[in-house]
């Protein structure tokens, strides 16, 4: 759980008047996305898809930020409804897809096809025109198994995608997913991202993460939090 209240303050006094206020989320500067937060979770129950979306949308403002001639209304809506498809693979088989040393591209074929298929529907259903209702769902329909990017759009999705793995919360659900330890899965989680990315800027992103994951695993970092 993300630590929201502090447990002390050492300061000894309150500071945040001088602060400002905080900007719009996300979510109310794109009053879409939150309609179609509220249809598509329930088709992200699968492996912690849920969280995973919301982690990628994040890296995805991110990323449109730095590309400004990104079009936000394909980039934003085709990365929160990416992953909807796996609702229609068996929960159980959900992992053999993607595991090491296996993998099953039928079952990935399945979840973007199927991903592109609902969220047609669910973009419909929100009045988006069939010009942009299109080009989002051709951009789901190929986001893991196309390995090239036909659009820059495509290529911010894909990217955000990827990222993901490289946070922390990234790492711990890997971690669970095949068992392995913090440095295995940051290992695996950089075999499968540094050298997939699409942009620049979503690279510098990575080596940033990876930087931190790895300072994480020093010797001495762990040694600060065991019992003296």
């Amino acid at each position: 759980m993300t630590k929201l209240q502090p447990e002390t303050n050492f300061y000894g006094h309150n500071v945040s008047a001088f602060l400002g206020p905080s900007p719009a989320t996300l979510f109310e500067q794109h009053p879409l996305l939150a309609s179609l937060w509220e249809d598509a979770k329930g088709y992200l129950l699968v492996r912690s898809n849920d969280a995973h979306t919301l982690y990628a949308v994040s890296l995805a403002k991110t990323l449109l930020s730095h590309h400004r001639h990104a079009d936000p209304d394909i980039v934003l809506p085709a990365i929160l409804l990416h992953d909807i498809g796996w609702s229609s693979v068996v929960p159980d088989l959900v992992l053999s897809a993607i595991a090491p040393g296996g993998g099953n591209k039928e079952l990935v074929l399945q979840h973007e096809k199927e991903g592109a298929r609902l969220a047609g529907e669910l973009l419909a259903k929100h009045g988006v025109g069939p010009d942009v209702l299109e080009r989002i769902s051709f951009i789901i329909d190929g986001h893991d198994s196309r390995k090239e990017s036909t659009s820059l759009e495509d290529s911010l999705v894909k990217d955000a995608d990827k990222l993901w793995r490289l946070t922390p919360h990234g790492i711990d659900t890997v971690m669970d997913w095949f068992g392995l330890t913090r440095l295995q899965a940051v290992d695996l989680c950089e075999s499968r991202v540094i050298n997939h990315l699409f942009t620049d800027t979503a690279r510098i992103i990575a080596t940033g993460l990876l930087a931190v994951e790895r300072a994480n695993l020093f010797e001495q970092r762990l040694a600060l939090d065991s019992p003296s």
